[in-house]
């Protein structure tokens, strides 16, 4: 997909459920879209449940039902002025070209179009989606069945033939999610060690589990986290270091 240059094309991407790539990419597209003045696209690819889609009629619902989120979201728009990011469902094969069709046809490029994928390799269009990626994260938690299907998929997945349309500087990370603070630092060292040998980048900041990560603004709560109308709070940032994270994303795709 050839599009204007600054705009990137990212993948939160793994072969493993529950280890968070849908909630990383919503996470990363409120953050850049509603904070840092970045304009962001998702395409929705992850067909038949489209869970981040589904999430953005939820988001809308509780806006109008809940006084703090409402009123957090007024002052949102007042501030910054902007619309909501759009997401927009797709099946793997056909994500390159809808995204480019709806950057065409755009008056406000993104810079940023986030792909939230299948997590399985073997759905049609997952891997050649992939390979035109400029930047995939691949979130691992120190599970040993989760660490080893991530790294074999890796392995397999960069030693794929190159085709004349390929981008030759694509980048892989590997990051750590879910974090447990009460579990032994010796036992993530460990893994990192397989890793380095492997030679597969891996970020330094390791995101701390936390039940918000879980758990959607609702009609009851006063914070916010998880949303694709409004960023996470600050605070909560802090507590699981996704403030640390954005600061190192930013700096590895040159935002």
């Amino acid at each position: 997909m050839e599009t204007i240059k600054k705009t990137l094309k990212i993948s939160f991407s793994t072969q493993k459920g529950g280890v968070g790539k849908s909630t990383m990419t919503i996470l990363l597209a409120s953050i850049l879209h509603y904070r840092l003045g970045f304009n962001v696209l998702v395409m929705d690819c992850d067909f038949p449940q489209h869970s981040i889609s589904n999430m953005r009629e939820r988001d809308k619902k509780t806006i109008m039902e809940n006084d703090y989120h409402k009123k957090a979201a007024m002052k949102q728009f007042q501030s910054i002025n902007k619309k909501a990011y759009p997401i927009i469902k797709c099946k793997s094969e056909n994500a390159l070209e809808q995204a480019l069709e709806y950057i065409q046809q755009s008056t406000v490029i993104p810079e940023v179009v986030f792909f939230d994928l299948p997590g399985t390799a073997n759905t049609k269009g997952v891997l050649t989606t992939l390979k035109a990626m400029d930047f995939i994260f691949s979130p691992i938690t120190a599970d040993r069945l989760v660490v080893e299907s991530t790294l074999a998929f890796t392995k397999a997945f960069l030693g794929l033939p190159q085709s004349s349309g390929d981008r030759h500087n694509q980048a892989l990370w590997l990051f750590w999610n879910q974090v447990d603070g009460r579990e032994k630092t010796s036992l993530y060292n460990g893994y990192e060690h397989v890793i380095h040998e492997l030679q597969l980048p891996i970020m330094k900041t390791r995101i701390m589990d936390s039940k918000r990560f879980r758990k959607e603004s609702d009609d009851s709560s006063n914070y916010v986290f998880r949303s694709s109308l409004l960023p996470a709070d600050t605070y909560l940032m802090k507590a699981t270091r996704m403030d640390l994270f954005v600061e190192e994303f930013l700096s590895i795709v040159h935002l």
